[in-house]
């Protein structure tokens, strides 16, 4: 890699601001969250240019080529070959040069921009019943661009091919300024182009030369096999090819040119699916049967799966429903058909079983005809690989050796040679799965990076690898191109002839080296600019969470994120809200990881040299909702909630806070404050001088109204109802959690589960001295303060938890403090793991422990449009409410609308009142616009319900206690 030293940066950051039409960063925590993609290096760049239009990245080029600097195209950032990371100015497309420009539907073709996620463009492209073929494990985060760059697959190449193969055309912009369109080219084209000359022309005459001259040498050593990913695509320019020179630039990872537009080839969606798994004894036999499968379809997709992902993916209790639909078996292959009617694509599946001898009835062998079965048995595909990555009490899982490619129809002794080698070396056998029907394996290694001995182990291996797979005729990246991992290897595949022919096309394209330097063409070392390496020597700090899943180390914990992006997605799932509304990099949980791991200073040109005093993290933390759905949805269950309130705890130590942390954190004390006169606090916050000059002071966003306090706290009702509480240990007995939201401003929420629960047969008691679980000062990081509001909670809670009484939450945000927030501050506190087991959510209770014999809930019979909280999503789950609606007879409508955004404070603080609603609007808001006035509207969480009412004040959300104990009738 170049050095950077002489470059003037003052000069180009100015430079770029006064002729880019684009936001231009040379802040540290912009430089630190592109630092790393979702391999195992890392390279500080020069700065982070995110143009509005592709013609201002074009001008960016430019501007650096005045000042003789590298550059870097970047899409979703997502590979894990190390590609988009360098010492460069790093283009994000993804922002804003995201658009599908043109859909050709008769010619089956579109025109898109570089930014574009592949999900969103066939989202667009749906109405037209037409999709981009292949489609990667990303697919919700990887851009068109990146695609291209890496000359993507995924799982249905298999029937579609590589990128490379459905691309039609492309506009290119050189580093010296050619700008053009390419694509394939005729005869008399090609010799029209050369004697038009300038530079187009030279460039074209230099690549007919060296097709002459090395195309022999082409056809005897490029891989005949569908995955052959790695090194540049020089066959594309033989005469046989059609001299394509669009296809030959697909998968030359930025190192040529940058694209700035595509014309793609599109496929119809097909019309039908079926699935079947078929089990075998080991993931070798699986392998071993993959030819004879190719000999009865023509698969859509034809995946492997090993037992070794199913042993991580258990104890992580990762999609254990998905996995119950697998059949027999510690290996297994899943063949997925596709035809124009769902009787066709059974069919196929059929005559696929029985000219195997198989039958849907064998053990080993399970069928999914509709496509949500199907989705659960792919989603388990697409996750086992997360849980490869950080399995509990192993071995890390790390990339490198992670897609190669063979021939099919060798795949099966070629997993056992592999497996040999790794034994050899000294490693574990790894989990894998893979594209089998093209021979493609992937697989994460118990590399160990973090000393010099593990890394020469680990090149040792990497160069072994890579000739055992020259042997099989095979590729070293079979989808993710050869980024830092792999491209030092390319002479152990091609030889050295054609390793000289591509640096004479990176010549011809890039003769000054400045497109992504060091990729594929003169290569940095596998074992350089390692993220977790011998020189990675980070600070350890004392943390009042404990970390329990990561060694008790803060600095571990903020290194779990592997840089897969799923973050990044823009629609479906919780995480992460505020990136899906600014759509930047900071603010997806990646990115602050990113910015946590450089603030730990594990390397001596970290971009965070301020430590906990670090505002580029504040900032970035800033839009954090502390939502928790990253501890769910991330494939290696980050928890950026916990990360931020541990970075608050310290970043405010012996300082001074915002006032909305005294406001909002301090709440429940305040609501308890209050209760000696609410309707007078209430009057107050409607008074406008009085209401605005409290939210000032309070640090309110001014567009935000105050929660009315209620006449009588639930507590208070309680007291006064004057009934015979159960006694700890007592048949039936369960303790109701009077929480702060729920006890003083909708206490007519928890007296609806009283009634609801005693309907049930429950005996019910309620704490009535002051409780609180501390959510609020966890979430605004007073933790030394939620500590002592934990224990006192505790030593109230100290008799039903030797009883075993089961503990009833009604908000989940609450709940979910002692099903897990408990556990990270005091992990060897046995009264808190008891907590934690017997806390349950108001359906769980309703669902899976009524005392009464033949109980059923009230029925509503109505429909409903359900919001869930996000904690609830990330730690109890909805599967028991979606079950109690279900028996209640409401025909529920739970939205994927992720977070709502008001996230208790964070939706109050000021400054944040625009992001707040704008995650709103993204679906729940538009949903409920459109349900008709008669659906009603569950959302437990306190939040979500103020939310609701404040953005939509003809909407009124209930909480399901209400709605139930409101259709309750006399029992007999």
């Amino acid at each position: 890699m170049a050095s950077t030293s002489h470059i003037d940066i003052g000069g180009l950051e100015e430079r770029l601001r006064a002729e880019v039409d684009g936001e231009i960063r040379f802040d540290s925590g912009s430089r630190a969250a592109y630092s790393t993609d979702a391999s195992n290096y890392r390279v500080v760049p020069i700065g982070v240019v995110v143009p509005r239009t592709v013609d201002a990245a074009a001008d960016a080029i430019r501007v650096c080529r005045q000042f003789d600097v590298p550059v870097l195209s970047r899409g979703g950032g997502t590979t894990l070959s190390g590609q988009t990371t360098n010492a460069a100015v790093v283009i994000d497309w993804t922002k804003y040069c995201n658009r599908l420009i043109s859909v050709d539907v008769e010619a089956r073709t579109c025109v898109v921009e570089p930014g574009i996620l592949l999900d969103d463009l066939n989202a667009q492209l749906a109405e037209h019943e037409l999709q981009f073929g292949p489609q990667p494990g990303s697919h919700g985060q990887c851009s068109l661009g990146g695609m291209i760059g890496n000359n993507s697959c995924g799982a249905t190449a298999q029937k579609y091919g590589k990128t490379a193969d459905n691309v039609r055309r492309l506009e290119i912009v050189t580093y010296d300024g050619m700008r053009c369109w390419v694509g394939p080219t005729t005869d008399d084209e090609l010799a029209e182009i050369v004697q038009e000359g300038g530079r187009r022309g030279e460039v074209y005459r230099q690549l007919v030369e060296l097709r002459d001259r090395c195309a022999d040498e082409v056809r005897r050593q490029f891989p005949d096999i569908p995955r052959r990913v790695s090194g540049y695509n020089l066959d594309w320019l033989l005469p046989e090819h059609g001299f394509d020179v669009a296809r030959m630039l697909v998968g030359s990872e930025g190192s040529l040119v940058a694209v700035l537009r595509a014309e793609l080839d599109l496929v119809p969606v097909p019309e039908a699916r079926a699935l079947v798994v078929f089990g075998f004894p080991d993931i070798v036999e699986a392998a071993s049967a993959v030819p004879e499968v190719l000999e009865h379809c023509d698969p859509v997709m034809l995946e492997g799966f090993s037992g070794e992902l199913t042993d991580l993916m258990r104890p992580q209790h990762m999609y254990l429903d998905n996995l119950s639909l697998f059949p027999d078996g510690y290996g297994w292959l899943m063949v997925q058909v596709g035809a124009a009617t769902p009787d066709e694509a059974n069919a196929e599946l059929d005559r696929l079983m029985s000219g195997l001898g198989k039958s849907p009835d064998d053990p080993d062998v399970a069928v999914a005809r509709e496509r949500s079965e199907m989705a659960k048995i792919l989603m388990a595909r697409e996750a086992g690989f997360g849980a490869a990555y950080r399995p509990p009490g192993m071995s890390e899982g790390w990339n490198g050796w992670e897609d190669s490619a063979v021939p099919p129809d060798r795949l099966g002794e070629y997993l056992s040679d592999l497996f040999d080698l790794y034994e050899r070396v000294g490693y574990e056998r790894p989990a894998l799965f893979g594209h089998f029907g093209h021979g493609c394996v992937h697989t994460l290694s118990p590399f160990r990076l973090r000393t010099p001995s593990g890394l020469r182990q680990m090149r040792e291996f990497m160069f072994a690898a890579a000739d055992l797979v020259a042997h099989y005729g095979g590729s070293v990246s079979g989808e993710h191109g050869d980024g830092r991992a792999r491209s030092e290897l390319l002479e152990h595949m091609f030889g050295k002839d054609i390793v000289r022919a591509f640096t004479e096309l990176k010549a011809i394209f890039d003769p000054f080296q400045r497109m992504n330097p060091g990729i594929i063409v003169s290569p940095d070392r596998v074992d350089e600019h390692i993220r977790i390496g011998p020189d990675f020597r980070p600070a350890h700090p004392q943390s009042s969470f404990q970390f329990p899943d990561d060694q008790g180390d803060f600095t571990t914990a903020v290194s779990r994120c592997v840089g897969i992006g799923r973050c990044r997605t823009s629609t479906g799932g919780v995480m992460c809200p505020s990136y899906m509304v600014t759509g930047e990099e900071e603010h997806s949980t990646r990115g602050r990881s990113r910015l946590l791991f450089e603030m730990m200073q594990g390397h001596d040109d970290s971009a965070i040299d301020d430590g906990w005093r670090s505002e580029a993290v504040k900032d970035a933390l800033d839009l954090c909702l502390s939502c928790k759905g990253c501890k769910s949805d991330c494939p290696v269950s980050v928890d950026m909630a916990t990360y931020k309130a541990e970075f608050l705890s310290h970043h405010y130590a012996g300082r001074l806070r915002p006032a909305a942390h005294y406001s909002m954190g301090w709440l429940p004390v305040l609501s308890r404050l209050v209760q000696i006169a609410p309707q007078l606090a209430n009057t107050a916050m409607r008074t406008r001088g009085l209401a605005d000059v409290a939210k000032r002071l309070g640090g309110i966003a001014p567009e935000r109204k105050a929660p009315e306090f209620a006449r009588q706290s639930f507590q208070d009702w309680w007291r006064h109802r004057r009934v015979t509480e159960p006694v700890p240990g007592q048949p039936g007995a369960v303790v109701l959690w009077p929480d702060s939201f729920t006890n003083y401003f909708q206490p007519q929420v928890a007296q609806a589960a009283v009634l609801l629960l005693e309907d049930a047969g429950f005996r019910v008691a309620v704490p009535t001295r002051p409780v609180c679980c501390g959510l609020t000062w966890i979430s605004t990081g007073q933790l030394k303060t939620a500590q002592r509001m934990l224990r006192r909670s505790l030593d109230v809670l100290q008799p039903w938890i030797e009883a075993e009484t089961p503990v009833i939450g009604l908000e989940p945000s609450c709940t979910a403090v002692f099903r897990s927030d408990a556990r990270d501050l005091f992990p060897n506190d046995e009264q808190v793991q008891r907590l934690q087991n017997l806390t349950m959510t108001l359906s769980e209770a309703l669902t899976k422990q009524v005392p009464l014999p033949g109980w059923t809930p009230p029925q509503v019979d109505r429909s409903a449009v359900v919001q869930t909280h996000c904690h609830q999503h990330a730690i109890m789950g909805f599967g028991a409410d979606e079950e109690l609606m279900r028996r209640a007879g409401i025909d529920a409508d739970v939205l994927d609308s992720g977070c709502c955004g008001l996230a208790g404070n964070f939706g109050f603080e000021k400054g944040h009142y625009d992001v707040s609603m704008a995650c709103a609007e993204r679906v729940l808001f538009p949903a409920l616009r459109a349900a008709p006035q008669d659906t009603l509207v569950l959302a437990d969480g306190f939040s979500c319900r103020t939310q609701i009412t404040q953005g939509l004040t003809d909407r009124e959300p209930r909480h399901l206690a209400e709605v139930l104990a409101a259709a309750l009738r006399p029992r007999d």
